[in-house]
């Protein structure tokens, strides 16, 4: 499990939602940052992986974005930020388990054959007999 929350760089703005007053007053809006081509944390490997799973999320400078308005508060944010760009770096870097393929099964080939046998009777069940 990789922790990057050293490497981030954070940003806050105004947000909207929830708070009154407090809203218009107050940054609780929080951006993370996180340069996946310069972390020291992740390996060259790893970051090929990342910039390709993930190149929805980074923009054109190579900096993952994350940001949180949900909380009320700038840290509850900050917190999810972190959260967030932890749980995507960890998901993305996971290896997904490679599918073997299957046979079809003697019992499923029969039933499809089967279908098809009451597929075409009901098929000639409908057409008109043309008596001579």
């Amino acid at each position: 499990m990789i922790d990057i929350s050293s490497e981030i760089i954070f940003k806050t703005a105004r947000s909207g939602g929830k708070g009154g007053q407090n809203v218009n007053k107050v940054e609780t809006m929080v951006e993370g940052r996180w340069s996946v081509g310069e972390s020291a944390i992740v390996n060259d490997n790893q970051k090929i992986i990342l910039q390709e799973k993930l190149y929805a999320k980074i923009n054109k400078d190579g900096y993952l974005l994350v940001k949180s308005q949900v909380a009320r508060t700038q840290l509850a944010n900050k917190d999810l930020v972190v959260d967030k760009i932890n749980c995507l770096v960890n998901n993305a870097l996971i290896k997904k388990k490679a599918r073997l393929a299957s046979k079809p099964t003697k019992a499923s080939k029969e039933k499809r054959l089967e279908s098809k046998k009451l597929h075409s009777l009901r098929k000639q069940n409908r057409s008109k007999f043309n008596e001579f």
